[in-house]
């Protein structure tokens, strides 16, 4: 029997008119965001809770800062997301291009060609697209979540490689500010 990831592969969704009104405009949205700043509560369905402070520098850059107990730090460098566990001192490289969160970070944000949108959802006040590689569903899906009216990102969904589903929810959200590039590198 297929899993959830594998049954969902690459298959699009049909869209109306007002799916494709709404892809433009989160599209635009995303486009919009150079730099990003808010808290984060993640939760993973592997039963994991942690919270802490997310930067993002498009194109490329984001930094995950978990709060203690967590001894966790996540950095993309723009090209690799970096991994860092303080307390087992062990550091692990994934290229960004492999993760469902490049997309969210990369420099050219369309939803189709590489992307392919599997589905688009609506609720009063709320809009989600689920998104995947086109030729790589494999790699996992996210799945964004927007307040709607006016749009802004909320939360987002990440099912791994490994169908382990990833929930990250922004509060305190802020835009447009300027990050001090320091904030996106690893090492001494």
């Amino acid at each position: 029997m297929p899993t959830v990831a594998e049954a969902e592969v690459t298959v699009p969704a049909r869209l109306t008119a007002q799916d494709k009104i709404d892809l433009k405009r989160v599209e635009d949205y995303l486009k919009s965001l150079s730099t990003l700043k808010s808290r984060f509560l993640q939760t993973s369905s592997n039963g994991r809770i942690a919270s802490g402070k997310l930067f993002m520098s498009r194109p490329g850059k984001l930094r995950f800062e978990y709060d203690p107990p967590a001894s966790i730090l996540m950095i993309s460098d723009g090209i690799f997301l970096i991994y860092i566990d303080k307390d087992l001192d062990q550091v692990t490289h994934v290229f960004l291009k492999s993760t469902p969160v490049n997309f969210l970070v990369r420099e050219n944000i369309r939803m189709d060609g590489d992307i392919t949108v599997t589905k688009i959802e609506r609720s009063p006040g709320l809009l989600r697209l689920t998104i995947r590689d086109t030729d790589e569903p494999e790699k996992g899906s996210i799945t964004l979540i927007f307040a709607d009216k006016p749009l802004a990102l909320r939360k987002w969904t990440v099912i791994d490689a490994r169908n382990i589903r990833t929930n990250i929810t922004l509060t305190g959200l802020e835009t447009g500010m300027k990050l001090d590039p320091k904030l996106f590198q690893h090492g001494p």
